[in-house]
Formats: C-alpha cells, structure tokens, sequence
C-alpha cells in the first residue's frame, strides 16, 4: 500500500488496454466563459431524471411555485426529489418525450417562468466541518443530487457507502470529443469544487484524493493545484490524452493499477468515484443550500455560431439553447446529446434538460457524416484492439444478431461500456454498439419477464398452500383441542382411580368399577392426543337401535307369510307334485288289494312291497309339502292343492293298513305275475312322472333372465310329460284291477260251501269300498287338472 501511494504521488500512470485517439475539436467550446442564459417560455422537469424509482408528486396543476421549491419528495431507495428551476405556475403534469434515444414518454411537470426568479428559503452553512455525517448525506439527498457525467446514481448512496474507501477518485478527464463543460467549471470554480471534494473526505474518511484531469487541459490543471495547495490529501493528477480514460474503470486502471471485477463495483476495490460537476452540486447543496436545479451544458457545432458552454436551467427546451446559441441548421439536421462517440440522436429538440445531460452537438454533414451502409466483417480484429474492456465485439455482434443471449452473458456484454470505440475503427462500419444496446435491453427485459414469473409462480404456491390450509381448517374445524387440567384435576383422577383400585372385588361393584376404570383410561388417552373425537356414541346407539327394529319387523314379516302361505309356489310343480302323490297313492292302494294271504306267496316280499309303497306315499306327502319359490303364484290355491294331496295319500295308506289281509285262495303262478306286471308298469309310469318332476323343479331354478318363448316350450313339454305319466298310471291301476278280478272267480271254486258263503256275504261290502275308491280317484283327479289348468293360465 504504501509502494502504492508512493508511485501515485510521484504521478506515476498506468495504461489500460486499447484506446483511441480521435479528434478533439474542444476549442470550439473552451474558449469563452459560461454564459447564462435568458428564461424560456416553459420549463419541462422530467420527474425521474436519475437511476431509482420516481419521488412522490408534491405539486398540482395550477399551483404556484419558487425557485428551487421541491416538486417531489423521496418514495423509495434510491429516489431522489427535483425542484422548480424558476419561480411561476404549474400549468400541467403530463408525460412528455425524455432524454433518451426512444423519446419515450415520462411524467413531467410543466411550469410556466413569471420572470421573477423568485428563491424559496435557503439554509446556508458556512462551516460544513460542524456537521455531523447524517446531516450531511440529508442535505445531499434532499437536494436531489445525483451522479452528473454519467448513468445518474445518486450521490447520497455512494456518500454513505459503509465499505471503507482508500481511494477517492475525481474524474475531470473529459475524454470525449467537443465536451468541455467540466474543462471551464474547473477555470472558473476550482475553489468551490475543491470544497465540495473536502465535504466527501468528510463523509468517507479516505486515504488519498486522487483528481485525474487529462494534460490537454493546462489551465484547468493549474486552477485545481491552486486551489487544492492547502490540503496534502488531495493529488491533482495529470493523465495522457486518449479515449476512453474518462470510464470509471479505465480512470481507476490509470491512476491505481486496479481493476474492478467484472460484476463488481469500484466500492468492492475500496475506491469510490465522482464527476467535477457532481461535487460543484455538492458544495452547492452544503454551503448555500441550493438544490441542483441547472448545470454547465456545452452547446457546439459547426451549425452553432456561438459556441460555448452556458448555465441551463434543468427543463429548459434544447430548441431554447439552440436559438440563444445561434443556431442555423442544414437539410436533414441532426442534433445529438452527449459526444459524437457515446452521444445520442434526439428525435426532437422539444426535450427538456436533465441532470445528466453535458453536452448538445449540432454539427454539419462534414464533422459527423453519416454512417455507410453495414459491410461484412473482415476479421481484421481493429475491434478487438480497440476495446478497453479487453472484449470481443465482433464475437459479441454475432451474438446479438442471432440472439444468443446466453453466450452474451458469458462473454461479458455487461463490461462494455458503449465508448463506441469498436465501431469508430470498424472498416466495415457496421455498428457495433448499436448491436449490444439493442440486446442489453432484450436481455433486461427477459430477466424482468422472469422475475416477474418467479414472483407469480410464489404467489401462486401461496395462494395454493392458504387454499389447502383453509380447507384443512374446514375439514378440522369440529374438532377441538382438550383444555389444559389443572394440577387439582388431575390429582382428583389419581384418587378415584386409587379409591377403586382399594375396593373389595364386590360382584354386584365388579361391572361399575371396571366402567370407572376405562372411563379413566379413556380420559388418559385424551388427554394425551392433540386433538379430540367428538363423541357419537348416542348416534351409534340410535343407528344400531333402527338396525335391529328393521331386522325384528322382517323376521316377524317373515314368519307371518310363512305361517300363513308358506311360499310363492309354482302352479305348475304344485300340479305335478299332487299328480305323482295321487299316482303313487293309486300305486299303493293296489299293492294293498294284492291278495297277499290267499295262495303260498313270498310273505317276505309282500311285506317289502307294502313297505315300499308306503315309503313312496310318504314320499310324495312330503314332496307334495316342499315349498316351491321359483315364481310368483296364488299362494292359497297352492296350498290347498297340497293339502288334498297329503289327505288323498294318508287315505290311501290307511285303505292299505285296513285292507283284509286274507282272501279266497287264488291261483299263486298267475298272481304272482299279475303283481309283478303291475309292479313294473307302475315303476315305468313313476319314473316318467319322476322325470317330469324333475324338468319342472329345475326350469325356474335358472338364475339368469332366459328367452320368454324358450321358457313357455319347455313348460308345455313338462306339461305332457306330467299328463303322459298320469294316463299311464291310471292305465296300470286299470290293468291290474282286471287281473285282480280274473283271478279271483277261480279261487272260489275250490273252497268249501262255507267258505263260499262267507264270500258272497263280503262281496257287496267289497264293491261298495270299490266304488267309494273309485269316486275319490276321479276328484282328485278332477282337482288336479283343474289345479294344473289354473297353473298354465298364471304361467
């Protein structure tokens, strides 16, 4: 550090690389001393004249103002306030073409001079030293001062900068061709700018004021020594002529040897820079109280008469300064502010003064032609050499024009500082800065794009989260959390739970203190859980009550059908099932007339066959007794059709039982065969009835829905079947009741007169039982057709 110092008070430089050398045409300009202009008509004061958010309107249409009053307060960081140039009347506030190369509208207020030039109050301070250093950056802030040779950043940001500074840096240079506005302010304000340079040591405490002015500037050189000879802190450093030495960062190269890191500010480096025209504000600001309300513009060309540098009051026209300077234009004039290299071409001259604005340039078509038509690149690499911010232009054009907006920023667009330098030794005039301007913006404007969708996408992951909280709200709004027991209760729970613990195991207590002890648990329980179930037990109770009353109303529903019709039966099968009791009756009510004493028979298999005829009457009973739910039918029919069959078996059976059981001899070959033909064509007329039973039961058994007219044909067939097995065994009983009787007469000849007498007294008793039987076989048969007849016409 010391080496450091050393050199630079020796007034050593170090270069920067590349640079240009154009012409200077300074002497236009620096020859006379600054002028001041005559009032103009209307004052146009652009509310954001600076980098930073726009100060809060304090003014409204109509009111009357002062010179130097201000028209807006601080909103926000970085916002600094303007104040009325001139005393008069706000005649409007409306947006107005701005000092930018797009004349883009900004809110401005406009005010018309009453010629007067009348001072609001002022707080002068003749001993600055006695200020503390919040004072200080109030006043600077409130005076709205802010950088004047370059973007605009507000001073009282870069005053009250925390970051220890070694190096405060005056930049005088003034590189730039024809500008010469801080070149007479150093001739004709040194003493005030030297003030103005002492109030910030005050403010930042440095090691060294270093103040760079380039050597094409000898009087104001001389100026700032003299000035400066009573304060050892201060170098007036004298630097060679070349283009762009005026750039922060190659300032800062020339006289520290430092460089600024690419994303960096000269803060980080502990180096802090201000413009001549900055600290003239300042002292300004401090000493007489005055906010910035005009500065030193220079007004040259070859198209300006008198060229020089006046006094504009911030809001006054370009066309006022262009008329009070002689101005005499030439076809397609154009008329720049700024320089020639880093300067812009206005779109109209009814754009008001800024803060920033050093310099109007109206010159001819000799000294600024324009430009020829883009040629293709010959890869000469004169950019590249030019190019103080060591970058690669044409490689960064290539980017541009393709839109390569990523590769841009990774070749440090943002270092560039549009000197213009590239474009001005470019062979093939293609202009290159115009190229990196146009993408900076792109390249701000999809950052802002993408801030702005960050910021969307949060509040639209907040929005989202505050719906599902709410919602979650909604779902756990029942519930409630348990209140907090004291140390009393709980010690209340411990002794009943003690208490029932120490009880006797009485039976008739057993059930209550077991309650009592999961009532306890259960509290325990809720009392550790965050969150509390409501209790439902009485709706539970109240359901199961209506669960078991519906359950108790069906059964009782249930059993009452039961009792009385015990089923929905089919017409049809209750048709078939008295059919085959009646036949199976039939059956063994011949069996039973079979003469089973008369003649040496088989007792075994008499016994047997009678045995078996009363197995299949009882089986038809209860076949007849089965309840049948495969359709819907007239329940009472049913059962009564059900009830005459078992009455005709249980009457069959008894005929049977009482049947007498000796006879007249007969002929014991012919009986047997007359049983055993009967036998047998009563099992065939069994098993078809059998078979059509079967072919009734099992077509209703289908689950699925079948075709209507399928259903009607198989119930037709099931029909004949049942009647075809019918007239077979009605055939058989008649068979047999023939071969019955034949074989009786011959049996009689045989016995003695006696027994013959016997016989003959039975014989009108046996006919009469005949034709008893007979009679009951033709009503049930009666009944059963007409029961069947009944079961097709539901069916």
């Amino acid at each position: 550090m010391d080496k450091l110092l050393e050199q630079i008070k020796k007034g050593t430089v170090w270069a920067f690389p590349g640079g240009i050398h154009p012409p200077q045409q300074k002497s236009l300009s620096n020859s006379a001393s600054i002028t001041r202009l005559p009032l103009p008509d209307k004052l146009i004061v652009a509310l954001k004249q600076h980098i930073g958010a726009n100060g809060k309107l304090l003014v409204e249409k109509g009111q009357h103002v002062l010179k130097g009053q201000p028209l807006t307060a601080p909103a926000a960081n970085w916002s600094v306030p303007v104040h009325a140039p001139s005393s008069g009347v706000v005649t409007d506030i409306a947006p107005m073409p701005s000092a930018h190369p797009s004349a883009l509208p900004e809110l401005s207020v406009i005010i018309e001079p009453d010629g007067k030039d009348e001072w609001t109050a002022l707080n002068k301070n003749k001993n600055p030293a006695e200020l503390s250093h919040d004072e200080l950056i109030n006043i600077i802030h409130q005076a709205g001062i802010s950088g004047m040779g370059g973007a605009g950043f507000p001073t009282y940001v870069k005053a009250d900068t925390k970051q220890p500074i070694e190096f405060l840096i005056v930049n005088a240079v003034e590189c730039e061709p024809y500008i010469t506005a801080d070149d007479v302010l150093m001739r004709e304000h040194a003493k005030e700018v030297i003030q103005g340079i002492e109030i910030m040591q005050q403010l930042l405490n440095p090691t060294l004021c270093i103040v760079g002015i380039e050597d094409n500037k000898p009087e104001a050189i001389a100026a700032m020594k003299l000035a400066a000879e009573h304060n050892s802190k201060i170098i007036i450093q004298t630097v060679p002529t070349i283009y762009p030495s005026g750039g922060e960062k190659q300032l800062i190269k020339l006289l520290t040897n430092r460089e600024v890191p690419s994303i960096g500010i000269p803060a980080d480096i502990g180096i802090l820079v201000h413009n001549t025209g900055t600290l003239f504000a300042v002292q300004q600001a401090v000493y007489e109280g005055k906010p910035l309300i005009e500065r030193v513009v220079t007004v040259t060309g070859n198209t300006i008469h008198n060229p020089g540098n006046v006094w504009a009051l911030l809001g006054t026209e370009i066309k006022h300064l262009l008329d009070c300077q002689g101005f005499s234009p030439v076809p397609q004039q154009s008329v720049v502010m700024g320089g020639p290299m880093m300067g812009f071409t206005l779109p109209t001259v009814r754009i008001g003064i800024v803060k920033t604005t050093n310099c109007i340039l109206a010159p001819d078509h000799k000294e600024l032609a324009e430009p020829g038509p883009e040629k293709a690149c010959i890869r000469c690499s004169a950019c590249a050499d030019a190019c103080p911010a060591s970058l690669l232009p044409q490689q960064l054009q290539w980017f541009a024009k393709s839109k390569e907006y990523d590769k841009l920023q990774e070749h440090n667009l943002f270092d560039c500082i549009e000197c213009g330098a590239c474009a001005y030794v470019c062979p093939s005039e293609i202009p290159l800065v115009q190229y990196y301007r146009i993408a900076k913006v792109e390249i701000k404007e999809q950052q802002a794009d993408k801030i702005k969708a960050d910021r969307a996408k949060e509040r639209f992951d907040a929005r989202k989260e505050r719906l599902e909280r709410e919602q979650e709200e909604r779902k756990n709004r029942h519930k409630r959390k348990p209140a907090a027991k004291s140390d009393d209760e709980k010690q209340k729970v411990a002794d009943a739970l003690a208490r029932v613990k120490n009880k006797p195991d009485n039976g008739g207590e057993k059930s209550a203190v077991a309650a009592a002890i999961a009532r306890a648990k259960a509290k325990k329980l809720g009392d550790q859980s965050a969150e509390l179930e409501p209790d439902n037990s009485e709706v539970a109770k109240e359901r199961a009550l209506r669960k078991e009353q519906a359950r108790q109303y069906k059964e009782q529903k249930s059993q009452t059908e039961v009792s009385t019709d015990t089923a929905p039966v089919d017409d049809k099968k209750s048709a078939v099932a008295a059919a085959i009791a009646r036949a199976k009756a039939k059956k063994a009510a011949q069996a039973s007339e079979e003469p089973q004493n008369d003649a040496p028979v088989d007792d075994k298999k008499a016994a047997v066959a009678a045995a078996i005829a009363r197995a299949k009457a009882k089986k038809a009973a209860q076949a007849s007794e089965e309840p049948q739910n495969d359709a819907p039918v007239d329940d009472k029919k049913a059962a009564v059709a059900a009830a005459i069959a078992r009455a005709k078996a249980k009457k069959a059976a008894q005929a049977v039982s009482e049947e007498p059981q000796t006879d007249a001899p007969v002929d014991d070959k012919k009986a047997a065969v007359a049983a055993a033909i009967a036998r047998a064509k009563a099992k065939k007329a069994a098993k078809a009835l059998e078979e059509a039973e079967q072919t009734v039961s099992e077509e209703p058994q289908s689950a699925a829905p079948v075709d209507d007219k399928k259903a009607a044909v198989a119930a037709a067939i099931a029909r004949a079947k049942a009647k075809k097995a019918a007239k077979a065994l009605v055939e058989a009983e008649q068979i047999q009741e023939l071969q019955i009787d034949s074989v009786a007469p011959k049996g009689a000849d045989n016995n003695t007169d006696e027994s013959s007498n016997s016989t003959e007294a039975d014989k009108p008793k046996s006919a009469d039982d005949k034709k008893k039987a007979a009679v009951a076989a033709a009503i049930a048969r009666a009944k059963a057709k007409k029961l069947q007849k009944e079961g097709n016409n539901q069916s």
